[in-house]
């Protein structure tokens, strides 16, 4: 008789084989299709083929991220993105790089891994609660009055950009008015003067 497969023997375990995580294939996937498909007006790899970038975050949400991730969230897909240890390497673009991500080397996803969170990034609410009931409410209440206060920051924030806006859309549209006169008349003086030969 026909000694069993290795794989299969009682008490013997499968060598298991390591794949990358699905959203560094999709990914990875993503940027290959969009520049085979036409779309690195949208998404490519950069000119060095070790990072990404996000042309147009708008079209990418609209158009790949339903195809790829079953959301169209681009918040979402760079918080991802920074749970693998990706960084955003660019001011003025949405650039993404990770020294194992890189064109024409999808062998190197399986060493991506999510980032392991450290007890100490852990919130205070959580490592509080650990204490015991009442100063995990405790904790929770002084959370809830930082985010209540960083929320009323970031609304005078808007309010002042928004101050900020109208001023300007104010002188945009006065110098346009002084301009459009000022042209206007040129014009009927240009007129004129082609009447009066």
């Amino acid at each position: 008789m026909a000694a069993p497969h290795a794989a299969c023997r009682v008490g013997s375990r499968p060598k298991k084989i390591k794949c990358p995580a699905p959203f560094i294939s999709k990914t990875f996937d993503l940027l290959d299709a969009a520049e085979a498909g036409g779309a690195a007006s949208v998404v490519s790899w950069n000119s060095g083929g070790n990072g990404f970038v996000v042309w147009s975050p708008a079209e990418f949400s609209k158009l790949m991220l339903p195809k790829y991730f079953k959301h169209n969230n681009f918040s979402s897909f760079v918080r991802q993105l920074n749970t693998y240890g990706f960084k955003k390497t660019a001011s003025k673009r949405w650039e993404f790089k990770h020294d194992k991500f890189l064109k024409g080397f999808k062998h190197l996803l399986v060493e991506i891994s999510r980032k392991k969170v450290e007890p100490s990034t852990f919130p205070q609410f959580l490592e509080a609660s650990r204490g015991g009931h009442r100063d995990g409410i405790t904790s929770l209440m002084k959370e809830n009055q930082t985010l209540r206060r960083e929320r009323m920051e970031l609304k005078l924030q808007i309010s002042h950009f928004k101050t900020m806006e109208m001023r300007l859309l104010g002188c945009i549209s006065h110098y346009m008015t002084t301009h459009c006169q000022g042209q206007t008349q040129e014009n009927i003086l240009e007129g004129a003067k082609i009447k009066n030969f």
